[in-house]
Parts: structure tokens; C-alpha cells; sequence
């Protein structure tokens, strides 16, 4: 097989490709010949030495896959040889082939290609915790989405057309026109505009999902009305630049409004605090499975509408991390084996 390491912190130039043995799947496992792997801005954040969740360097990150099962363990019905499947995997994504546990591998719906069910699981599943597990969103919530060009801001804007909520993103300029036409009844421009002076006087906001970080989680908890939930997923705030930068994490570290997040704060306040990340949820695989199933379902209903940027052949997994890096992307961004 052939995989994308990272061999030191740096730019994207870093990542190289090398080969490998096939691995041979345990018991309870799954083996898959890989077609597309998932980009995701946390495997940027790993490359740059800024995501404590990674493995030690150098390491071979990514954590979706879709493709065929070509072989399984002992203990896992055989039947299941030849399905087309999309999977989480505990790192190791960036792989021509895969071994999971049985229950991280989902049937894809028929119809549903590798390009597209690897643009589903990260950014899916991201989505539906953040708005239906803890969000809770209802018909006529208002809900603000940052980085809403991103793959979890269109997920998330499917999840919340499909439940009636409002939906106002922040997005640079260019992204807007096909952002309004997807669904965004508002947009910001963060490049520009400030989103608390822009929403200040308008009615309070019900959810706000954010994975900037830092200032920005302090001026959200002001625009929410009582009843109101941040649900934190990232700080990509810390990733200005190809490398980790001391100074500007712990800048960004010092914004944060730590004595606002006290229980008495929140109490005082009516409102909620919570925390995304979908890479500490591997304890939970079955219900990551039941989640991911609703999502494909959703998909064949028509509501989910997955956005591929880009589908990047493997051996330019560097111009797949500069799409992400310089926010280029609108949607998803997938390596195809």
C-alpha cells in the first residue's frame, strides 16, 4: 500500500508519500482498498505540530475513508466482503488501505460514490452532534454557523434547512453569493464586518457552532438570548500560519473568556458552554454508526447535500493542505488513491 506521512512539523512541502505492507485486519476487523480519504483541517493543525490529539511524529494522519472491504477478521461475517463502505479510521487515513473495526464501516447507500462518502463522516457526523445531539436545534431557531463555506458549514446548513432554522453564516465575500443560494439567510463577512456589531441589534441567537476560537467565543456568548448554546469544535485561530507560533497561541489562549465559562456565570446567564471533537468519541462507535446511518439516510431523502470542493489525486496531498490552509475551499476537499 502507499501512505502520506509527516516526517517533521511544517508546510505542506513536508508530507511524503512511501510505501508499505498491507496490513492484515484482526479479529472484529475490516480490511479496505481505499478510494478517497477525507481532508480535514485537523490533519493541517497536526502537520504544523499544533493538535495535541496526534500521534507522536512522524505519523501518517487522516480519519475518513470510503472504499470496498476486501478481506475481514475472525469474527466478522464474511458476507461483508465486497461491500462499499465509508469509515472512520483512528488516524492512518492517508492509507491506500485500511483496517477498522467492523462497526466503523458503514454501508454506503446505493448511488452514493467513494468521493462523495468520504466527504460525509468528519464533517457529517461533526455536524449532527453539534445541532442535533447537544444544539437540540428546533423550526425557527437562529442559529449562526462560522467558517460557513467550510465542510461543516454546509453540513451543518443541510441540518438546519432540514429542521427550519435560520441560518446565518460568516464567510469571506466570495463565498456569498453561493452560500445565499445554498441557504444562508444571512451572511457576515469576517474579513470586513464584525459579527457582534453586525448582530447586536438584531433577536438574540439560539446556537452558534465556532471553531475559531479565542475572541471570537467571547463575543458569541454576548449575542446569545437566554436558552442560548456555544458549542466550541476547533480553534483554528491558532493556524495563521505554516508552522506553530508560541506567541500567537498563547494570544489566542489569552482571549478566551475563561471566568465567563464558570457555573456561576453560565447560571447567571441562561446559557450554555459545550465542546465538539469527534476524534476523542471512539468509545462510542456504535452510536457514531446509528448517526452516520441517519446521515446517508438524509442523503437519499435529498437533504444532505455533501459539497466536494475538490478531488485531489494522492500524490498532491500538498495542494489539497494549501485548499484548507488558505480557506480556499467551498465544501470538502477528498484525495483520491
Amino acid at each position: 500500500m502507499r501512505q502520506i506521512w509527516i516526517p517533521r512539523t511544517g508546510g505542506p512541502a513536508v508530507l511524503e508519500v512511501r510505501e508499505a505492507p498491507d496490513p492484515r485486519p484482526g479479529p472484529g476487523e475490516v480490511r479496505i482498498q481505499v478510494q478517497a480519504t477525507g481532508v480535514n483541517f485537523a490533519d493541517l493543525m497536526a502537520r504544523m505540530g499544533i493538535y495535541p490529539d496526534a500521534p507522536p511524529l512522524p505519523c501518517v494522519v487522516g480519519y475518513e475513508v470510503a472504499g470496498t472491504i476486501d478481506a475481514v477478521g475472525e469474527g466478522v461475517d464474511l458476507g461483508r466482503v465486497g461491500q462499499r463502505v465509508a469509515a472512520l479510521t483512528r488516524f492512518g487515513g492517508y492509507s491506500t488501505v485500511v483496517t477498522v473495526p467492523s462497526v466503523q464501516a458503514v454501508r454506503r447507500p446505493d448511488g452514493m460514490d467513494a468521493t462523495l462518502g468520504a466527504a460525509i463522516p468528519v464533517t457529517g457526523l461533526t455536524a449532527w452532534m453539534m445541532c442535533e445531539v447537544m444544539g437540540r436545534v428546533r423550526a425557527g431557531d437562529r442559529v449562526l454557523v462560522h467558517s460557513a463555506g467550510g465542510g461543516v458549514g454546509l453540513m451543518a446548513l443541510d441540518l438546519l434547512r432540514w429542521r427550519g432554522a435560520t441560518a446565518i453564516g460568516t464567510a469571506s465575500a466570495r463565498k456569498h453569493a453561493v452560500l445565499h443560494e445554498r441557504g444562508y439567510h444571512q451572511l457576515i463577512d469576517y474579513t470586513t464586518e464584525d459579527f457582534k456589531e453586525v448582530l447586536a441589534k438584531d433577536e438574540g441567537l439560539d446556537l452558534i457552532l465556532d471553531a475559531v476560537g479565542g475572541e471570537s467565543w467571547a463575543k458569541g456568548m454576548d449575542l446569545l438570548r437566554a436558552g442560548g448554546r456555544l458549542v466550541i469544535f476547533g480553534m483554528s485561530s491558532n493556524a495563521s500560519g505554516d508552522k506553530r507560533r508560541l506567541v500567537s497561541v498563547l494570544g489566542n489562549v489569552a482571549k478566551i473568556p475563561w471566568a465567563r465559562f464558570s457555573p456561576t456565570s453560565l447560571i447567571n446567564h441562561n446559557i450554555g458552554v459545550m465542546g465538539v471533537n469527534m476524534g476523542r468519541m471512539w468509545q462510542e462507535s456504535a452510536r457514531i454508526a446509528e448517526w452516520m446511518g441517519a446521515l446517508f439516510q438524509l442523503w437519499e431523502q435529498g437533504h444532505l447535500r455533501p459539497v466536494v470542493h475538490a478531488a485531489v489525486p494522492f500524490d498532491d496531498v500538498a495542494e489539497a493542505h494549501r485548499m484548507l490552509h488558505d480557506r480556499e475551499n467551498m465544501g470538502k476537499v477528498v484525495l483520491l488513491t
